[in-house]
């Protein structure tokens, strides 16, 4: 329990919390509770293959018709990295992933090329040598979920919307989206930095920012766990940072749903600027450090949504209700799809 302290003092800046009962009374999810009332319970174990496999997210989510970034290639077997060069000698910019892999372990971004290397988001260069072994770890089960043997999916990079330029260093930023019984309740974006190497992962050192579900506002920025104004590195103020296509990024996100039939998921998307959100991944099972990110508990927002009458809604009620109720802006009435002030009620049971 020390971690959930620390989590809390972190989260909501307050003297330190070492109750259960004090835990419970800010809100804040615990790791246990996450897997026994949410994950368990909601989360049928024959679907986690779903979303634990990315490959069969992306095809799952081509079948839906739901915008994923496009497939290149899917290397299965140790035999076939000998057609890898092939593979990538057209490419400039590209993506290789576990597709089992967990935590952005694993996950090579190149953003260039400079003669017969391979250019980092970083910075840093590449051989292809060097890429064939990180695929071949990748097949080995390195990066996966309980070691088993994955295969490589190679995929187009995103082009990242440049309103988030100065930002997020390099790399693409990506937006979490915990999203319980269709219902998104909590989100925050996630900024590249230099020391997580180009990538939008919590653990290497990118930058969480909270973000309000009512309007995709910023609400407060945390790395390391330790708030922070400015990105450490473009130096830029993350008070002004807004999220464009809110609604649609929403949708989409509840959307997930009805796509994979669990009830406690975290999405993760990225705007790409020619052709706007984009599915990246899901998550069955959301880690808790966006709690510190809002500064705020999650708890709460998913009590709220356990009480409803119905849970049966449209997907455009599902996040009018979330806009309403877990919007930091509590005097603005969130706006549709249109433009509208939305004044639909709902009620709980």
């Amino acid at each position: 329990m020390a971690w959930l302290s620390t989590l809390v003092s972190k989260a909501l800046e307050k003297v330190a919390v070492t109750t259960p009962a004090q835990l419970r009374a800010t809100g804040i999810l615990s790791m246990n509770c996450r897997n026994l009332n949410y994950i368990s319970r909601y989360n049928p174990r024959r679907l986690l293959p779903l979303v634990d496999d990315k490959l069969t997210t992306k095809r799952m989510a081509e079948k839906a018709g739901v915008e994923v970034p496009k497939l290149i290639a899917v290397i299965e077997y140790q035999s076939d990295i000998r057609n890898l060069k092939s593979v990538l000698d057209p490419l400039q910019q590209f993506v290789i992933k576990p597709a089992k892999g967990s935590g952005g372990k694993g996950i090579l971004v190149i953003t260039g090329r400079d003669g017969d290397r391979f250019i980092k988001a970083s910075g840093d260069s590449l051989s292809f040598e060097a890429i064939s072994r990180d695929v071949s770890n990748i097949l080995g089960g390195l990066y996966s979920l309980g070691g088993k043997t994955d295969v490589a999916v190679i995929e187009s990079l995103i082009q990242a919307d440049p309103i988030f330029n100065d930002y997020s260093f390099e790399g693409v930023p990506d937006i979490r989206v915990i999203v319980f019984r269709g219902f998104p309740v909590m989100a925050m974006m996630r900024l590249a930095t230099r020391a997580s190497d180009g990538k939008a992962n919590l653990h290497q050192g990118a930058v969480g920012v909270g973000l309000d579900i009512a309007t995709g506002h910023s609400l407060r920025s945390v790395q390391r766990g330790q708030p922070v104004q400015q990105h450490p590195d473009t130096g830029h103020d993350f008070s002004a940072l807004k999220v464009p296509h809110w609604h649609k990024i929403l949708s989409l996100s509840a959307a997930c749903y009805e796509m994979t039939d669990l009830g406690y998921l975290g999405v993760d998307l990225v705007l790409d600027k020619n052709l706007g959100p984009l599915i990246l991944e899901l998550n069955a099972r959301p880690g808790l450090a966006i709690q510190i990110a809002n500064g705020q508990g999650i708890e709460p927002r998913l009590k709220t949504v356990e009480a409803l009458s119905r849970h049966d809604l449209p997907i455009a009620e599902r996040v009018a209700f979330s806009q309403q109720h877990f919007g930091v802006l509590a005097n603005a009435a969130p706006q549709d799809s249109g433009g509208h002030k939305n004044t639909t009620t709902f009620r709980s049971s």
